[in-house]
């Protein structure tokens, strides 16, 4: 008897999934009173995930109790803090928990390093979902697994900032983090992401929610000073700077932890954990987009470009022609 699932069965299944509306409401309080939930964003690949896996290997080196989860579908935070080795993401377990019809289990789904607990949410398989409502269920199953039970000092989410949908943005739509924290560098892109960021917490602060930003992150900072001058533009502030340095890049590039004491860095991200701790919640001060330029080089951005509108002749090309006009014209009585 064949036991493998037939797989235009498994495909129907996953499409009528991605049709089912969540069930259960998703958790917006605090797992203890005195844990800190803290959700980073920051653009793909600015060094989000290299910051978050260092700072909380970090927290747990210096004794506390830390729980890093994953939410961006890229799922390379764990990766980095596990050597390289990708764990099994709580939305494809789940997946095939209940296709066999079991229950998860947190040894399914969370695993430890140096004290750090560590999961990741995931994300659906290419053109079978959307990846924020993917974030919607991981959240649902850690409720159903005790969440709000757990014992942990600092909580902390890494979500993906390039995208605005509502399901990467629950920590600041549900008041789900106590603050957020940006990781940008001194680049348009980055510093675009971190303003959408302050934008949207500014958006549900003055719909009565609570969520502030802590402050930036500058990773690969190359003394050009871009993303200090946003920082101080929005009113956060600089948590850390952490250098464009190329033993960073290649212990990164080859997973290696920097987030201890035993590196060379450890000095610098124990700050960058103190800073992270203390640092209070604030209501940002996001920038208008010609703001925002006016933070680089006329000749960097473009900034002094001068828009000229096109015309209906300029859009029909080759087939422009003159269009008789219906208009009545009345003569003077």
């Amino acid at each position: 008897m064949n036991d493998v699932p037939n797989l235009k069965d498994f495909d129907a299944r996953l499409r009528d999934e991605a049709h089912e509306e969540p069930t259960l409401e998703v958790p917006q309080g605090e797992p203890t009173k005195k844990t800190q939930i803290i959700a980073i964003y920051g653009k793909g690949g600015i060094g989000k995930s290299f910051t978050l896996a260092n700072l909380s290997h970090m927290m747990a080196e210096n004794g506390k109790r830390v729980l890093l989860i994953g939410c961006d579908p890229k799922s390379d935070t764990t990766s980095l803090l596990f050597g390289g080795k990708a764990c099994p993401t709580i939305i494809e377990t789940s997946t095939r928990k209940k296709l066999a019809g079991e229950e998860v289990k947190i040894g399914d789904v969370c695993f430890k390093r140096g004290g750090v607990f560590a999961m990741e949410l995931g994300g659906p398989e290419v053109g079978r979902g959307c990846g924020g409502r993917g974030i919607i269920h991981g959240f649902e199953l850690l409720e159903k697994l005790g969440f709000h039970d757990w014992d942990f000092d600092y909580v902390l989410l890494d979500f993906l900032g390039d995208v605005v949908c509502g399901g990467f943005g629950l920590p600041i739509a549900r008041d789900m983090a106590q603050k957020v924290i940006v990781v940008a560098s001194n680049d348009l892109q980055s510093l675009y992401v971190a303003n959408n960021v302050c934008s949207a917490v500014e958006y549900f602060r003055k719909l009565g929610g609570n969520v502030g930003v802590a402050g930036m992150v500058i990773n690969k900072d190359d003394g050009t000073g871009e993303a200090a001058a946003f920082a101080q533009a929005v009113n956060i502030p600089i948590l850390a700077s952490i250098p464009a340095d190329d033993d960073l890049r290649r212990k990164s590039a080859n997973y290696q932890i920097v987030g201890t004491h035993a590196t060379q860095w450890g000095g610098l991200f124990t700050e960058l954990a103190e800073n992270v701790a203390e640092a209070p919640p604030l209501r940002p001060k996001p920038l208008t987009q010609d703001g925002l330029l006016g933070l680089f080089d006329a000749e960097t951005t473009g900034a002094d470009f001068v828009l000229t509108p096109a015309s209906d002749a300029d859009m029909r090309g080759k087939y422009s022609a003159e269009v008789k006009s219906l208009e009545v014209v009345y003569d003077n009585v």
